[in-house]
């Protein structure tokens, strides 16, 4: 079996981490007993582009009890457990993902798992399936998913252009992922991350959170919770609005950088915390990015800028201004909650990766029937992992009555 990883002694550790994830996905696991009885991905290949964890990890497992062969690349540089690819390995998964790629390894690694030639791709943040569409003139896949709001804003991109291949599972517009794990789960595991890293004490500090959306709101909320006065930067008049009316403080960037302790990027797009903003920024802020790719705070103007730079400890680095300033970039500017933690803990990802296997059923399903576009999950398919996920953490709801449902569909009843 093809594969590279770190150190294959890491395995039996690597099978530990998944146990224990596996512990904290109750319906990931319900689902995973339906694709055992069923196997309905025998006979498919799955390539996939990821996070390689814990989390993921049990994905993978879920996934090639259903009968698939997999291949498998980490989704960033800094992100993978060593232990977990480890044992994904040994399980005869074809796993192409170490901690502390060069950006050629991980480009790399890409280019192995599209080797192998696959009727699904799973995407996150949209590397692999721009690398098919750009490198493979003949593409056989008869469908992907997509994991993050970077990605799918490249593949609508796609869409637009009228190049896109196969259809595209929106998994990260369902309401299951987006409400949970960008919300919820980017909220704790970005605090995390910077902890990690610092050390700091997070109460009494301003804490700059660049964009409002689903991300945003979960980091601000959190923060907020520690104790830290927020102050949120945004570019959408709503979401600006919304910052406002939940209590937070809304500025320009420009004015923000005079005022925080700790900057986190969320937004998406390039360039959110440039130069401009670093020189006027206090002595000893802490730069952070969130978001999917390493493009929000630009890096390469602050080490331009910079006269003196050294590491403190594992992902904490000191840039000295021209003005005797010190800033400090954690997790060389990429995400921040998997450079210098280990991501979203297992319970929200149990969401998300119901997501992820359902969608690649429902390919499966609808070979054939899907246009080349980029799909929201379709409903009762987000539902269902709704009510998967509340019978396995023991939660009952009410049901409507039939005169309820009758009051709901009618028109002629009022004052």
């Amino acid at each position: 079996m093809d594969y590279k990883v770190k150190d294959m002694r890491l395995a039996e550790q690597g099978n530990l981490q998944l146990e224990w994830g596996a512990l904290h996905m109750p319906a990931l696991m319900e689902v995973r007993k339906g694709f055992e009885k069923n196997r309905p991905f025998r006979g498919y290949r799955i390539s996939a582009i990821l996070h390689v964890t814990k989390e993921t990890g049990v994905l993978m497992r879920c996934l090639k009890a259903g009968g698939a062969d997999i291949a498998l690349a980490g989704g960033n540089p800094l992100s993978t457990q060593d232990d977990v690819a480890a044992a994904l390995a040994k399980d005869g998964i074809r796993i192409y993902a170490w901690r502390g790629e060069t950006v050629k390894e991980y480009d790399e690694c890409a280019e192995k798992v599209l080797d192998f030639d696959p009727d699904i791709i799973i995407d996150d943040g949209g590397d692999l399936h721009t690398l098919a569409h750009k490198h493979k003139e003949r593409i056989r896949a008869i469908g992907g998913t997509e994991e993050t709001t970077s990605g799918i804003n490249r593949e609508r991109s796609m869409e637009r252009h009228s190049i896109l291949k196969y259809p595209i599972i929106a998994v990260n517009n369902a309401y299951t992922k987006y409400l949970f794990d960008n919300r919820y789960g980017t909220g704790q595991s970005t605090i995390d991350g910077i902890i990690r890293a610092t050390n700091i004490f997070i109460p009494g500090k301003v804490v700059v959170v660049a964009g409002y959306g689903w991300v945003g709101r979960g980091v601000a909320m959190r923060m907020k919770g520690h104790g830290a006065r927020v102050i949120v930067t945004e570019v959408d008049p709503f979401k600006a609005l919304e910052a406002n009316m939940d209590g937070f403080d809304v500025m320009p960037m420009d004015r923000a950088a005079r005022l925080g302790d700790i900057f986190v990027t969320a937004t998406g797009d390039m360039d959110v915390i440039v130069g401009k903003h670093m020189r006027n920024m206090r002595d000893g802020a802490i730069l952070s990015n969130t978001g999917h790719f390493d493009v929000e705070v630009n890096v390469k103007e602050l080490r331009e800028m910079a006269v003196k730079h050294r590491k403190i400890r594992d992902h904490l680095e000191e840039y000295t201004l021209r003005n005797g300033k010190r800033l400090f970039l954690l997790a060389e500017g990429r995400i921040v909650n998997l450079g210098a933690a280990e991501g979203h803990p297992s319970e929200v990802m149990d969401l998300s990766f119901c997501n992820q296997a359902l969608s690649a059923l429902y390919l499966i399903e609808n070979k054939g029937k899907l246009e080349n576009k980029v799909y929201k999950i379709p409903d009762e398919v987000d539902r269902r992992i709704a009510s998967i996920k509340l019978k396995a953490i023991g939660i009952g709801i009410d049901r409507l009555s039939e005169r309820q449902k009758e009051y709901l569909g009618q028109w002629d009843f009022g004052t």
